[in-house]
């Protein structure tokens, strides 16, 4: 695949697209501090009874916005981290605050769905903790982030055109997460002790770092809800990937994957590992496993939003749990104590460059249609994993079609995951193509691509679940192992 070069057009609406992107992040803090402020206009229309009897809202807007400064300082530092693939100071004029909407946004519990397109570029973490490979190629994404929010179900969003991903080698940013607590003339006693406690005061203004490449403007931008979503959709996937809170999720969903992959490959040489191809990798903690279990491991990812953290993690953390969050929040509903919605998480649970893994793992960025159609592909994995991955399809026939054609004779597919289709109940002006089958049909349709099935069962889970919720929303997702064979899928081939 060669470098693709850019038309000045098409450079000005990748550069707009990123722009929008980092905006989210950059203005996280912000948005959140209107939430925090609506929650306070709530509280002061209350008769004054009833705001003595819930006095202590008080101190719980003031941890709130505690909360909301730790996170909004990791995410600062994942930004200065990210070295954009373009001049972001070009075409700041071109149209920045418009965001048309037509693309949809649908979603898995708990977090947001995008779509875009840009360039693949393919990270590798080595054993040093650095990056070994970075290249931008002419690849396309249109694909989407699995979960959801009860703000976000069937909203509409707009196409992002995203650039490659393109991160420097560089020093660890630390882990100075700054206090931004406004604890002055208006707060109770209460609220002034935990200030105390957290030494806090008027003066203690943060110095959180400011990106290189978040110039005024981008905080100035009005941020569209959707996006301020996909930002928070984010911290809670940390939780899933790279929390010790997410091991539940992980062991009902990574689990099973793993132990087939390591049954079915028993004899793993140093000197020639199995490959394995990981689809939609998210935050890229399957991928990474899967690495560490001896494969030549690469995640395929198409959301900004993922690749910008997964690359952080992955590349520019020191140490296990390095940073904390506070990933819950953002949601009033469903808590059964305020201590359950304010908890810290602490992250990442293992230092990733210390994890074993094995030579070659990468990341790859880029719409997995588009990367995976190319001729170089075909026959080119030993193993193709998905997980939450196959409904995130405008054709799902598409999608097997291709894990037919890239698996070598023999080769594996392990699938986990539901159906719930991302461009189903899709009514925006483009009318996107949505093909929506059931179970049994989706069966059917891999088994016409040559694949046999050896292992099939159903496994419940939940996605970026709060575990502390009051409310859990669960899958019943379809875990199978199939097997490409040899003459059917060389019969199902085009002549």
């Amino acid at each position: 695949m060669s470098e693709r070069r850019y038309t000045e057009q098409e450079e000005a609406l990748e550069i707009k697209s990123l722009r929008r992107i980092i905006a989210a992040y950059a203005n996280y803090q912000d948005a959140a501090e209107r939430d925090v402020k609506r929650y306070e206009r709530s509280f002061k229309m209350l008769p004054p009874a009833h705001k003595e009897l819930l006095f202590h809202l008080g101190l719980k807007y003031q941890r709130l916005r505690w909360c909301i400064s730790m996170n909004a300082a990791f995410i600062m530092n994942m930004l200065e981290a990210f070295e954009p693939p373009f001049d972001m100071s070009q075409y700041v004029d071109v149209g920045d605050h418009d965001h048309p909407s037509h693309m949809h946004d649908h979603s898995h519990v708990d977090c947001t769905h995008s779509s875009g397109r840009g360039d693949c570029s393919t990270v590798s973490l080595s054993r040093s903790n650095s990056l070994l490979d970075e290249q931008h190629e002419n690849l396309n994404e249109d694909a989407k982030t699995h979960g959801s929010s009860r703000e976000t179900d069937n909203q509409k969003d707009e196409e992002d055109h995203m650039a490659g991903c393109s991160q420097p080698v560089g020093s660890n940013l630390g882990t100075s997460q700054g206090v931004d607590l406004s604890c002055n003339g208006d707060t109770d006693a209460s609220t002034a002790a935990y200030c105390q406690d957290k030494d806090v005061s008027e003066s203690s203004a943060v110095d959180n770092v400011t990106p290189r490449h978040c110039t005024g403007s981008l905080f100035k931008l009005n941020v569209p809800p959707i996006d301020v979503d996909k930002v928070r959709c984010i911290v809670r996937n940390i939780v899933r990937d790279w929390a010790e809170e997410g091991q539940k999720e992980r062991d009902e969903c990574y689990k099973p994957i793993l132990e087939e992959l390591n049954r079915l490959f028993p004899n793993r040489r140093d000197e020639r590992p199995p490959s394995c191809l990981v689809p939609g990798a998210g935050l890229g903690r399957l991928a990474l496993e899967i690495s560490s279990l001896g494969f030549v491991s690469q995640g395929n990812e198409f959301s900004y939003y993922m690749l910008i953290c997964s690359s952080f993690i992955l590349n520019h953390t020191q140490e296990a749990n390095e940073w904390t969050i506070y990933p819950w929040i953002h949601s009033n509903c469903n808590s059964l104590s305020d201590n359950d919605q304010l908890w810290p998480v602490s992250f990442p649970d293992i230092h990733p460059s210390s994890a074993g893994i094995t030579e070659g793992f990468s990341m790859c960025a880029g719409d997995f249609v588009e990367v995976y159609s190319e001729e170089s592909q075909e026959s080119a994995w030993d193993a193709v994993v998905t997980c939450f991955f196959l409904d995130t399809a405008h054709n799902i026939v598409e999608y097997i079609e291709i894990i037919s054609k890239i698996l070598k004779d023999g080769g594996i597919w392990i699938n986990l995951g539901p159906l719930l289709y991302h461009f189903a109940d899709s009514y925006g002006p483009d009318d996107d193509m949505s093909i929506e089958l059931s179970l049994e049909d989706v069966k059917k349709v891999a088994y016409h691509y040559g694949f046999v099935m050896e292992v099939e069962k159903m496994i419940e889970t939940t996605y970026t679940a709060n575990i502390k919720a009051m409310m859990q929303n669960r899958y019943r997702a379809a875990f199978w192992t199939m097997r490409k064979n040899a003459s059917r899928s060389k019969a199902q081939r085009p002549r």
